[in-house]
């Protein structure tokens, strides 16, 4: 089911409502990766005249380090921006694929508020999971794959969590999606964060997929 669910999403991508989300999604989540920037470079600089390091190279050194901290922080931290972000608009693009796909089965609008409370939780865990299993991360390099096996086994939890907090409160009548379906429903979603330029549409393709993995085989009650 889970195949049918991605393949079902991916020509949602386009549709208008998923383009201005996405949009908005790229917007919001490289403004707060150049804040992020930003407050690198200054922590920098500031360490560096604290402790009086490199008067004559400082510059190119606090460039190349902020860009270093970026480039681990994107690989770290890319998801949970984008997800968060994706979280606070998630109704909009919900709704469009309800719409498209199942209008006999139109959920409830799950609000700003509950889904910032949602996006914040989501933040919360995924820093605090990714954060306990970082040792495990840093062990499991001399292996090769340990450290990506890891890393999606932890954010395919995750992103189960996330995309079924997306979707399941719109329908309160339905039984949940299965704690199996969940977790390979956010492998699925961690894999496509993983590929470069997919991961840019990985947030409305995993919203969409939970749409169909909520609704594909369920029906509200007449």
């Amino acid at each position: 089911m889970i195949i049918t669910a991605a393949l079902r999403a991916f020509p949602l991508i386009f549709h208008a409502a998923a383009r201005w989300l996405l949009v908005k999604t790229l917007a919001l989540t490289l403004l707060l990766f150049a804040l992020l920037g930003v407050g690198l470079w200054a922590a920098f600089h500031a360490t560096r005249l604290h402790f009086g390091w490199g008067e004559g190279w400082g510059g190119m050194a606090e460039a190349a380090a902020t860009g270093l901290a970026l480039i681990a922080a994107s690989w770290l931290l890319f998801r949970t921006i984008a997800m968060l972000v994706m979280g606070l608009f998630a109704d909009d693009v919900i709704e469009a694929v309800e719409r498209d796909t199942y209008p006999q089965a139109l959920g409830r609008p799950v609000g700003f508020t509950r889904s910032l409370h949602y996006a914040l939780r989501s933040v919360g865990r995924t820093l605090g999971w990714n954060l306990l299993a970082l040792p495990a991360y840093v062990l499991l390099l001399v292996t090769g794959v340990g450290t990506i096996g890891l890393f999606l086994a932890v954010n395919a939890y995750l992103l189960g969590r996330d995309l079924a907090d997306m979707v399941e409160p719109r329908h309160p009548g339905l039984p949940p999606i299965g704690r199996g379906n969940r977790w390979l429903m956010g492998l699925v979603s961690a894999l496509l964060f993983l590929i470069p330029l997919v991961n840019l549409l990985a947030p409305i393709w995993s919203a969409a997929m939970a749409v169909h993995m909520l609704l594909g085989s369920k029906r509200k009650p007449v």
